[in-house]
């Protein structure tokens, strides 16, 4: 059963070092963990979810930084995603967080909220009212490889163009970006296939 919401918080999230820059500004329920807003981000922006990822926020009670994850055997401190609401890591004041995934090509995400709002009848939440350009490929190295992938499709000629174009499927365009064509799935379901 869905918990029953009167606001939705909206975040700009924007991939870090990348010019000009990728971006995408969701809303989602003020009732969201961490765990909701990684799974918002992801399809927000186009990743598949298939690596791990984390936040970095500081906490408004102790002034320390809180890493908000997939807790894993290594010896930091890391506190369950699903487990955190935005509620208590987010204010207004405290409102920005860095998000990383994959952990080999380590994409920085800067995840700002810039306001809460009323929620607005008969809209689905999450939703993505606004962005910029095409989610680089999954795997694709980093922006140093995301990089030379550009740079690679570019030039028909190049060696590598014929293995790099049949590697993402025939096309793509880093310019293309439409807020309407993002589909959220349902983190409770999500969370079901991947979460304790």
């Amino acid at each position: 059963m869905k918990k029953k919401f009167e606001n939705v918080y909206q975040f700009k999230v924007s991939l870090i070092d990348i010019t000009p820059q990728i971006w995408r500004r969701i809303q989602v329920p003020e009732t969201y963990t961490f765990f909701d807003l990684h799974v918002a981000v992801q399809d927000a922006m186009g990743w598949q979810d298939y690596h791990y990822y984390e936040f970095e926020i500081l906490n408004p009670s102790t002034q320390q930084k809180d890493i908000i994850g997939i807790p894993d055997d290594e010896m930091r401190e890391v506190i369950p995603s699903w487990k955190k609401k935005l509620s208590d890591g987010f204010t207004l004041e405290n409102n920005i967080a860095l998000y990383v995934y994959d952990f080999g090509d380590s994409w920085e995400h800067k995840v700002k909220l810039e306001k809460a709002l009323p929620r607005v009848e008969g809209t689905k939440y999450p939703i993505c009212i606004q962005g910029k350009r095409a989610c680089p490929p999954e795997d694709v190295g980093g922006i140093w490889g995301y990089e030379d992938f550009l740079k690679i499709i570019s030039d028909p000629k190049h060696d590598e163009y014929e293995d790099m174009m049949e590697w993402i499927g025939g096309e793509f365009d880093p310019e293309y970006f439409q807020p309407e064509s993002v589909i959220f799935m349902d983190p409770v379901k999500r969370r079901k296939n991947f979460m304790p």
